[in-house]
């Protein structure tokens, strides 16, 4: 991404975030966006597809937010650890 002040996980956890509080994609959606493998063998034998569209138009609306500019007069301010 061309930046310092985010890390890998930072930048994912922040997605599934916001995919669980901003979206209404249910929640296999977001875990396989993130590339996650269900661990529950018996779900997993159940749920066998890959949500592709829903994937797809997830990562869509994940692109639009993150392109978006802070409103005007929003103060944004960085978390760093130990601050």
């Amino acid at each position: 991404m061309g930046r310092d002040d985010v890390t890998m996980h930072g930048f994912r956890s922040t997605f599934r975030d916001w995919a669980a509080e901003a979206t209404s994609y249910p929640r296999e959606v977001a875990e396989a966006a993130l590339a996650h493998v269900n661990k529950d063998r018996v779900e997993a034998a159940y749920l066998r597809g890959d949500h592709l569209e829903k994937r797809r138009r997830l990562m869509a609306d994940w692109a639009e937010y993150c392109a978006r500019q802070a409103p005007v007069g929003a103060t944004v301010m960085p978390i760093r650890a130990g601050s």
